[in-house]
């Protein structure tokens, strides 16, 4: 479920709640500054790092509904006094949830949710379903798609999922830098799948499920029909690589999922290093 959709819930079943903003962030920090969570009577959204400072946040929050007042701050150390070892320190603003900050809010959590990298998961079989399940927990935008709809009628309700008789047209039309994680029953349609994303050079990541003699075989196809044989450098294959040789599909399923945040999380990074401004250097003339 998007979180604009959570917000969505929270808001309208919470009319009294307080945002709470780390508003400074000194030191280590769970969070970083910017970081927000609400607080309703008994319900949250968000969260800004958990442990005790999050408690002692809830507790004020709280005091402050049941009093009435509208705004407090916090300043607190991430040490010994409250039960953590951060060795940070951070400041807090607690702050009624009117209408024009909830504005603001849904606002911000609409533009996050649709920043978020899309991933394509090909096939709703059980490493598919398993798959779907713990991505659609993580920040990205997941769509499954497969050519059999009693397989995604299997699907956890909330899922994105789509029937599409020509899976292949999906990956041509993908926003940039979306991710493709192929799946399906059919090994001929996974090695169209994988070719036409390798066709592409603005995917964090192309996975597909197999054996290492199905990436020799889809290596030697690839390279038959004229594909670049250093974009093969780009295909993981087998998914989930982690060495552990498991192969249930939940097992394969969590390191495949983990595997895809890696590949997204240092295509990101070498994105914002790219963007960079270049410092420039100095030269002191006599």
């Amino acid at each position: 479920m998007k979180r604009t959709t959570q917000l969505t819930h929270f808001l309208a079943t919470n009319p009294d709640a307080i945002v709470c903003t780390l508003t400074s962030v000194r030191g280590s920090s769970p969070r970083e500054q910017g970081t927000f969570m609400l607080v309703g009577r008994t319900d949250l959204f968000g969260t800004i790092g958990g442990g005790a400072l999050e408690y002692m946040v809830i507790e004020h929050a709280r005091r402050l509904i049941a009093n009435g007042q509208a705004e407090e701050a916090m300043d607190v150390p991430l040490g010994p006094e409250i039960g953590q070892c951060c060795g940070g320190r951070v400041e807090v603003s607690l702050r009624y949830a009117n209408a024009s900050l909830r504005d603001q809010l849904t606002a911000q959590i609409v533009a996050e949710d649709a920043a978020l990298p899309h991933v394509f998961v090909f096939g709703a079989g059980h490493v598919g379903r398993a798959l779907a399940q713990i991505l659609s927990l993580l920040p990205v935008q997941l769509e499954v798609i497969d050519t059999r709809r009693e397989e995604l009628e299997l699907l956890p309700e909330g899922i994105a999922a789509r029937v599409v008789a020509m899976p292949e047209a999906v990956v041509r039309s993908a926003p940039e830098g979306s991710s493709y994680v192929i799946l399906t029953h059919d090994h001929a349609l996974d090695f169209l799948l994988a070719q036409e994303a390798l066709a592409r050079s603005d995917s964090p990541y192309i996975g597909m499920v197999g054996s290492q003699t199905k990436r020799a075989r889809f290596s030697s196809w690839f390279r038959a029909e004229g594909g670049d044989a250093r974009a093969l450098e780009r295909l993981v294959s087998p998914i989930g690589q982690q060495g552990l040789g498991d192969k249930r599909p939940a097992v394969i399923a969590a390191l495949a999922a983990a595997e895809i945040m890696v590949h997204i999380g240092q295509w990101e990074a070498e994105i914002a290093r790219a963007r960079a401004p270049k410092s420039l250097g100095v030269v002191i003339g006599r």
